[in-house]
């Protein structure tokens, strides 16, 4: 193949990824159908992607501890509005149960601070003592801070987060966590992945579900 030809092949290939709105790490978008994972089987698969964390399934959960702000993200585009539901256990005082709704798919802390991409949503936060949504960084002033609702450990929560339009909310057990009113919604390339994440502890996640919201809802 020719340079010039070669040059014109790379330039459809981009162009046509570029109108499939498709992420860089070319990923495929969730579905009308939304997407499930029950973690019954060995090891992660190529459906996600570990930035370094010590994710490993067990027993058909997913379980990480001291994963220091290394998510595990979801190699699929989430849909603009959409609720993620999940099983999870703390079996640390601290709780610390965290998620990050719509960043880059990539994106990993390389020292002790770490400002994410996306929405991070922390139950028992700070050691037990906070329930946050975030703007991308979890110290920042503008976080919301919802009702003090602690993780009691060894109980399994089932938890819930959504954005409609520019809100985002979640839940445990039906009990609202926290309520994010953004008027610049992130969203778009670079915005539109799930991850789980972890500091310090010890944490099991199973029963995923992410399923796109529907207007009419």
């Amino acid at each position: 193949m020719k340079n010039t030809d070669f040059m014109l092949f790379f330039i459809e290939v981009s162009l046509f990824i570029f109108l499939c709105g498709c992420t860089p790490q070319s990923d495929p978008a969730i579905g009308q159908s939304g997407f499930k994972d029950d973690f019954e089987r060995e090891t992660l698969g190529a459906q996600w992607n570990n930035t370094g964390g010590p994710y490993e399934i067990r027993n058909g959960m997913l379980h990480v501890q001291g994963a220091r702000n290394k998510p595990l993200w979801l190699r699929r585009v989430l849909p603009r509005d959409v609720r993620v539901e999940f099983d999870v256990r703390s079996d640390t005082p601290d709780g610390d149960i965290k998620i990050e709704l719509f960043g880059d798919g990539v994106s990993s802390a390389e020292t002790a601070s770490y400002t994410a991409t996306s929405y991070v949503v922390i139950f028992g936060g700070w050691n037990n003592s906070l329930n946050v949504i975030a703007r991308m960084d979890e110290h920042a002033k503008d976080r919301v801070v919802g009702p003090s609702y602690k993780v009691n450990p060894g109980q399994t929560y089932r938890m819930k987060a959504e954005r409609r339009g520019e809100t985002i909310t979640a839940w445990a057990d039906k009990r609202e966590l926290a309520k994010m009113v953004d008027p610049k919604p992130l969203s778009g390339r670079g915005h539109d992945h799930f991850a789980f994440n972890n500091w310090r502890s010890d944490l099991w996640f199973d029963n995923l579900a992410i399923t796109p919201i529907k207007s009419a809802e």
